[in-house]
């Protein structure tokens, strides 16, 4: 198969690139892919930037150079539930925008004419591993670094089932559910707004001592695939 895998960050790309076999880069339309192999299936990697126009723009560039069988969004995401903690994971069975609204006759969170809810790939979601760990659930995505517990609240307010909070998943789900391309987002809890005020320096330390077995767990997902 196929797979197509998405970071925003270079301190993610670097993080996943270890687990590539036999990878050469390429350069096109100012995106770098890094094409190998992880078990039996051709990756291709990219970094596309931070927020929802980034990752748009990188996530079709990807399904249109590489017409991958799945796509994976994985990186960091802030906790926004007390039920995940710091190095817990989010794999996302739903995304959904927490900062969209196209009118008064509009659902909150829905672009018009798409579902409000994007379904995480569910083949995906059944090779994890059933671990306290590991969540699956919604994650809502937004053009905001969430730092704040009151922003956090006001996002459960409106989702009151999310997990993580982020700024390309929404994006890159949007992408793939026009191209018919199953997708899944899978995030690694790097602070938590909604329990902690100085998130952003819980953060900064999430950097520091990240263990590469965090990302391990996508490789072992395509093991499995």
């Amino acid at each position: 198969m196929r797979i197509g895998i998405i970071v925003a960050m270079r301190k993610e790309l670097d993080l996943l690139l270890p687990l590539l076999q036999d990878s050469e880069n390429s350069r096109m339309s100012g995106f770098e892919f890094y094409r190998g192999k992880i078990g039996k299936h051709d990756v291709m990697v990219m970094q596309c930037g931070i927020g929802k126009v980034n990752a748009a723009m990188g996530a079709l560039m990807l399904v249109n150079h590489f017409a991958p069988n799945y796509v994976i969004n994985s990186g960091v995401a802030g906790g926004a539930d007390l039920s995940v903690s710091v190095m817990d994971v989010v794999a996302g069975a739903r995304v959904a925008y927490h900062d969209v609204w196209c009118g008064p006759e509009s659902e909150l969170g829905r672009v018009q004419g798409l579902p409000l809810y994007f379904e995480g790939a569910s083949k995906l979601l059944d090779l994890l591993p059933e671990t306290k760990e590991i969540h699956k659930g919604l994650i809502c995505s937004g053009d905001q670094f969430i730092d704040k517990k009151e922003d956090v609240d006001r996002i459960k307010g409106d989702f009151p089932d999310v997990l993580a909070v982020d700024m390309e998943s929404g994006a890159i789900a949007q992408v793939c559910y026009l191209s018919n391309v199953p997708f899944l987002a899978l995030r690694v809890i790097s602070d938590s707004p909604g329990a902690n005020h100085d998130n952003t320096q819980q953060y900064l330390d999430f950097w520091t001592d990240a263990p590469q077995e965090s990302f391990a767990l996508l490789k072992d997902m395509l093991n499995r695939l």
